[in-house]
């Protein structure tokens, strides 16, 4: 019986910390025939202070969370080690600078392909959760109301293939 106490109460406890973030919007390109990289985008709102410290994909060898920023006339993507997320705020990554870059693809992304992955949030009191989401890859050429490609950070730049072509 107390088993199946601490199970339940085990459970709640993990369905409560995970209701407090939701990812919405989550979405990648369709990749070229032997490119190694791709971006994924999305939106996460978590109703209490949160850092997404994480993420990880089986579709390629690393997954990194990433920011963009012109420098000195270049644009430049960096790895990050976290990313904020104020309580009750939805953080658009492409908005806010930042994108998720899969590296080292296992396999061509295709349109309509399902991209599974993992992000890692840590609440202000220390306590990590990890967040399953799916991302739905368009086209090639797809763009979408705030697509990388379209934010300010980015100076209008297409970002389709950058990692083959950016600085650490």
């Amino acid at each position: 019986m107390r088993k199946v106490i601490f199970a339940v109460l085990f459970g709640l406890t993990f369905a409560a910390q995970a209701a407090d973030v939701e990812v919405s919007q989550a979405w990648t390109r369709a990749t070229a025939p032997g490119q190694d990289s791709a971006m994924v985008q999305a939106v996460i709102t978590s109703k209490q202070a949160a850092e997404l410290v994480g993420v990880s994909c089986s579709c390629a060898n690393t997954a990194e969370l990433h920011s963009m920023v012109h420098d000195g006339g270049m644009m430049m993507m960096r790895q990050v080690e976290a990313i904020t997320l104020p309580a009750g705020e939805a953080v658009d990554l492409g908005k806010a600078g930042y994108h998720v870059m899969l590296i080292g693809l296992k396999k061509q992304i295709k349109e309509g392909d399902k991209v599974d992955a993992v992000f890692t949030v840590r609440f202000a009191d220390g306590k990590e959760e990890k967040m399953k989401f799916t991302a739905k890859a368009r086209s090639l050429t797809a763009s979408s109301n705030k697509p990388m490609h379209d934010m300010p950070a980015a100076g209008g730049h297409d970002m389709g293939n950058m990692h083959d072509h950016m600085q650490h």
